[in-house]
């Protein structure tokens, strides 16, 4: 059976093309030797059962690894303390080839209650006298801890866990123990708001910083396609196609393993690409990206979410997108440590960045596709008659510019106010989005090669545009930004651009021109 992409559940060597992560595990294994508490707390979908299955494959030899999943306990068994107890003795109880007799006899006991209020206490005299006599040390993993996060019965878990940690120098304890979740639970009162209580300390905290990467790298992706390539007995360009998954997900695993999905499945069978080279190429991975952006899939549906649930994330991640300026990362910002923990952010140079392109496109389609968004008077506008700009497949883009200055005139002619250049951004994609809905996308492209600021780059069934925005300063300020669209031209070897100005002078002459500059064609618009 030949193998293939997964993106449901843990991913299985035999079954599924998986990117090598022995040096992870290699990582986490010095930190189990050092007898390091820790916890792995990453986004959903970001491998973590995988890394822990992995793991426990990859220490088995020298340790005895017990790995649990609180999702199995249920939310009942944190009720009481009691509850708690049975059920964590009942999933021990399924290493039986691990227990010693008298540790698996009393484990029993504990499971059934035998009529009695059995304690953490009683729990953890069994699982002390266990690791004193195990001829192996224990490596204790549990998955899916935000099952239980908001129990106080499970904070009393970690305080015996702490309790046993600091004593480990006196009685026999666990030889690391590994938490995985996207909480962090060192910050557990992010989830647990009692009524008359704030929690604001963690009994883990005595766990070790998790600093090991978890995201995919162009040159792992690469080797997981090369794999692909020699099972399918084809001829692709692996490092190219890998770079470009990578540029459009920082290797978020989930988002790698989706796209290397849909085009080895989707892409393949119903676009009009004629073999497998041709899919696993720059045209069949811009189809994946307008599949992928289109579907409701997991990950999405749990991001939505959280944005549901989380207002304070809006006005974060909505200064990241139209606002432009930099948010300087602040350990003290929940708003932002929020959104880390949820993945739709990360820290670059000290600063907050939106996470990925495909976190950018997906949050600038939920802002600019919101009720209130689609009732403005230049989103209507473009969406009236949308199907001129689209000619045998191609994306007008002079046509589009002509347009909106048509309609901005229109739409704005009694408004003096004067913006920035996030503003007039903001503008503008309310205008295109309707345009490429479905079929094209649009990013904002922070850095070039050589780290200077450009604007809109729109990708339409495998066609790239690049939109400059200025508002007017002068015609200085105007010859460095073509100068600049010039050299975003030749970064992305392109003959055409396009330049959309904002000019609130009262003797500007609006409309569409061509100009030369080298080799190049911009196409500038003001307004």
């Amino acid at each position: 059976m030949s193998r293939i992409f997964n993106v449901n559940g843990d991913c299985k060597p035999k079954l599924h093309y998986m990117v090598n992560i022995t040096g992870r595990l290699e990582q986490i294994r010095r930190m189990v030797e050092q007898g390091q508490y820790f916890t792995i707390n990453r986004a959903r979908q970001y491998g973590k059962t995988t890394t822990l299955k992995a793991l426990k494959k990859f220490l088995d030899k020298e340790y005895c690894v017990i790995r649990l999943d609180f999702q199995r306990l249920g939310y009942a068994s944190f009720e009481t303390e009691q509850r708690f107890v049975m059920a964590f003795s009942k999933e021990l109880l399924k290493y039986r080839g691990e227990l010693p007799e008298e540790t698996r006899e009393q484990l029993i006991s504990l499971g059934n209650a035998d009529g009695r209020a059995y304690t953490l206490q009683d729990l953890f005299l069994v699982l002390g006298e266990w690791c004193r006599v195990s001829e192996k040390k224990i490596v204790l993993m549990i998955d899916e801890v935000d099952s239980a996060t908001n129990n106080q019965v499970f904070l009393d878990f970690l305080a015996q866990l702490r309790s046993c940690y600091l004593d480990r120098d006196e009685f026999p304890t666990f030889q690391s123990v590994i938490l995985a979740g996207v909480y962090d639970v060192k910050n557990i009162k992010r989830k647990i708001r009692p009524e008359n209580e704030q929690k604001t300390n963690s009994p883990w905290n005595i766990a070790a910083d998790f600093d090991v990467v978890m995201s995919f790298s162009r040159n792992e992706i690469a080797d997981m396609l090369r794999e692909y390539e020699q099972d399918h007995h084809i001829n692709i360009d692996a490092d190219d196609i890998a770079g470009l998954i990578y540029d459009y997900t920082a290797g978020y695993p989930y988002l790698v393993s989706r796209i290397c999905k849909l085009l080895d499945e989707k892409v393949a069978e119903n676009s009009s690409c004629t073999d497998l080279r041709e899919v696993w190429s720059q045209r069949g991975f811009q189809e994946a990206i307008r599949i992928l952006l289109s579907e409701k899939n997991t990950l999405f549906e749990t991001l939505d979410g959280k944005l549901k649930d989380n207002p304070e994330l809006q006005p974060v991640l909505y200064s990241l997108l139209f606002e432009g300026k930099p948010i300087v990362y602040n350990v003290f910002d929940h708003a932002v440590d929020i959104a880390m923990m949820f993945g739709f952010v990360r820290k670059k140079d000290g600063n907050v960045v939106v996470a990925n392109r495909i976190f950018e496109i997906l949050l600038y389609n939920y802002f600019l596709t919101s009720a209130a968004s689609q009732n403005t008077k230049i989103f209507k506008a473009a969406s009236e008659n949308k199907s001129q700009f689209i000619r045998n497949g191609h994306l007008n883009m002079e046509l589009v510019l002509q347009k909106f200055v048509e309609h901005y005139d229109s739409v704005y002619e009694d408004s003096a106010e004067k913006f920035d250049e996030d503003e007039g951004r903001r503008r503008f994609l309310l205008y295109l989005r309707p345009i490429i809905n479905g079929t094209g996308n649009y990013y904002i492209e922070a850095e070039t090669r050589n780290a200077r600021r450009m604007d809109v780059v729109v990708d339409y069934l495998g066609e790239r545009y690049v939109i400059e925005l200025k508002v007017w300063r002068g015609n200085a300020y105007k010859e460095r930004g073509e100068k600049q669209l010039s050299d975003y031209l030749e970064y992305f070897h392109l003959q055409k651009g396009y330049m959309l100005s904002y000019n609130f002078n009262q003797k500007k002459e609006t409309g569409v021109k061509e100009i030369y500059l080298r080799d190049k064609i911009l196409v500038e618009a003001v307004v």
